[in-house]
């Protein structure tokens, strides 16, 4: 194969990969090649806001837990001040881990090395045999690394890595419009119930993030026994349907599926002793209608939060509850991601209600629920297809044409309230194509520092 001069295959690969996506084709190899997961690593999870964990998981000083940007470890911490700090879990002496637990609370952390002591604000206060060895160390100059960025919004952690990163909410851009709505629906707003869940699936990272933005189509047939058993609506998680799915995409680089029952008020299902609290508040006209006839909300804010607003049953027969689900997408190579799963109610719900939307959720989509279960069945073989020889031999694209042009006999709305290019049906792959669409343009490095991707 003869190469660009000057360009590497990996770039040539990404190359390939954007005149694929105008026409709805992707190359298996996203999913799986080496080098350019490499080259991710560094173009995606160096730049962009990441998504870490929710602020009620250290609610007291000093309470730490131990996630990812990207592969690179780090202690997400609320030090003796209350402020909350990303550190990289690595002694500045040799790189030794100082934290080997994954959650906890602590004052300092101790590299079991050499002895390097750091307080929970990354500084460095000690360092033994300093007067015989280190007598002109300076202290302040050899604290722990820490993110430039980090900010919490509505009790989400995000951190960036680049110095020169646009504001949180810059990123966030149009699509706090329907984030809020997920978040905000009370006053009080939402409440994280329990510890959150973790486990590793075959599948790259993306795979999940994808599927989040709006992969209607799959309900249907990987979730068929789910929906057999009822503990699912069809009108909530069933085959595509003209007039009550919406797929929302090119909101300043995320997207949303929305299913809903235009003229009624379900609500995500919350029964009416949750629903007397939901009220406009911080939310306006538009966004609080588009609530009250809502069933169902998925999104994925790039590139590795995603959230479904669901009502589901845990048993056959018996009545849905709603309930709130955020989830990271932690990279652990091309072809492994680790997830990170947390369950929200609305804060006013009473206790009782609380503890039956946690068993729906670890019902559904904790590590053994049957929505999850259905999926991780699926999402590793695009991986390992895209990593076949076959596969390279072949020349071999995945078919994202869903939707895409003369695909779809019906144009996007002309009327919709939020911001975002809207569907007109839910029988598209408008959201997916717009995820990588964003992937691609911080793969190439267009997308640095500007919220909205398509400049």
């Amino acid at each position: 194969m003869n190469h660009k001069f000057g360009a590497s295959p990996t770039d040539e690969l990404i190359d390939d990969i954007r005149r694929d996506l105008d026409i709805g084709l992707i190359a298996p190899a996203v999913f799986s090649d080496p080098d350019l997961y490499q080259a991710e690593l560094r173009r995606v999870f160096t730049r962009t806001w990441v998504f870490l964990g929710h602020e009620s998981e250290i609610p007291n000083r000093g309470d730490f837990v131990q996630r990812n940007i990207g592969e690179d470890p780090f202690i997400v911490i609320r030090d003796d001040k209350g402020e909350i700090r990303v550190l990289l879990n690595a002694c500045r002496h040799r790189g030794a881990h100082v934290c080997r637990v994954q959650a906890g609370n602590a004052r300092m952390f101790v590299c079991p090395y050499h002895g390097w002591t750091y307080a929970n604000s990354g500084k460095l206060s000690g360092v033994p045999v300093k007067n015989l060895g280190y007598a002109k160390l300076k202290l302040d100059e050899w604290g722990l690394y820490s993110a430039p960025n980090v900010t919490v919004y509505s009790g989400l952690i995000f951190a960036n890595l680049n110095k020169d990163a646009i504001s949180f909410e810059e990123y966030l851009g149009d699509f706090a419009w329907y984030l809020d709505i997920n978040l905000h629906l009370s006053e009080g707003g939402m409440e994280v119930l329990g510890e959150p869940h973790r486990w590793l699936v075959d599948a790259n990272w993306k795979q999940g993030a994808e599927n989040f933005c709006g992969d209607s189509a799959h309900t249907q047939m990987t979730h068929r026994s789910a929906l057999e058993i009822g503990v699912a609506d069809l009108s909530s998680a069933g085959a595509p349907k003209p007039d009550a799915g919406v797929h929302v995409h090119d909101i300043s680089g995320h997207a949303v599926s929305i299913r809903r029952r235009p003229g009624e008020k379900p609500f995500f299902s919350y029964p009416p002793e949750v629903k007397r609290h939901f009220r406009p508040g911080a939310l306006n006209e538009q966004q609080f209608a588009l609530a009250e006839e809502s069933l169902l909300h998925n999104g994925t804010l790039f590139p590795n939060f995603s959230f479904l607003h669901i009502g589901l049953s845990e048993e056959s027969g018996k009545e849905a509850a709603g309930f709130l689900t955020v989830r990271l997408w932690m990279p652990k190579g091309p072809r492994q991601t680790e997830i990170v799963s947390w369950i929200l109610a609305p804060k006013e719900a009473s206790e009782e209600y609380k503890r039956r939307a946690y068993r729906i959720g670890m019902s559904s989509f904790s590590p053994s629920g049957n929505f999850e279960q259905d999926d991780v069945s699926v999402w590793p073989g695009g991986a390992r297809t895209g990593g076949s020889i076959f596969a390279a031999m072949n020349h071999m694209r995945y078919n994202y044409q869903m939707g895409l042009g003369d695909m779809s006999p019906l144009p996007p709305k002309e009327i919709w309230d939020g911001p975002g290019i809207a569907d007109s049906s839910n029988a598209g792959e408008g959201g997916l194509r717009s995820f990588h669409k964003t992937w691609l343009k911080w793969m190439k490095g267009s997308g640095r520092n500007v919220a909205d991707p398509s400049n």
